[in-house]
């Protein structure tokens, strides 16, 4: 059996769940499935987003001319650094998320 022992403090969410107990509850087959399918889309998305990301190494590795302004450069570099901050963020997240679900 495992518990999930997230506090909404330590995500700064308490205010989004005022209200709703602190009983432990087990979860039921549907609702266990529709978690897993919501953790499903996120994996997909990740698939995705690597995938892109593999091709745009590629384009820039290749041999192929690429021209760009200066002002498109420094786009691409802020857009390169928010998606990375993101990702860390998300990182971040799964990792606190993975140590609060424990084995009982």
């Amino acid at each position: 059996m495992y518990e999930i022992i997230a506090n909404p403090e330590d995500y700064q969410i308490d205010q989004l769940v005022n209200g709703t107990g602190n009983a432990s509850i087990e979860l039921s087959r549907e609702e266990r499935n529709n978690w897993a399918g919501e953790i499903i889309n996120f994996s997909e998305k990740l698939n995705e987003f690597a995938n892109k990301s593999k091709e745009l190494a590629k384009l820039f590795s290749s041999n192929d001319k690429i021209s760009a302004t200066p002002a498109s450069l420094k786009t691409l570099k802020v857009q390169l650094f928010v998606i990375n901050d993101s990702l860390n963020s998300a990182l971040a997240i799964a990792d606190k998320l993975e140590s609060d679900i424990v084995k009982k």
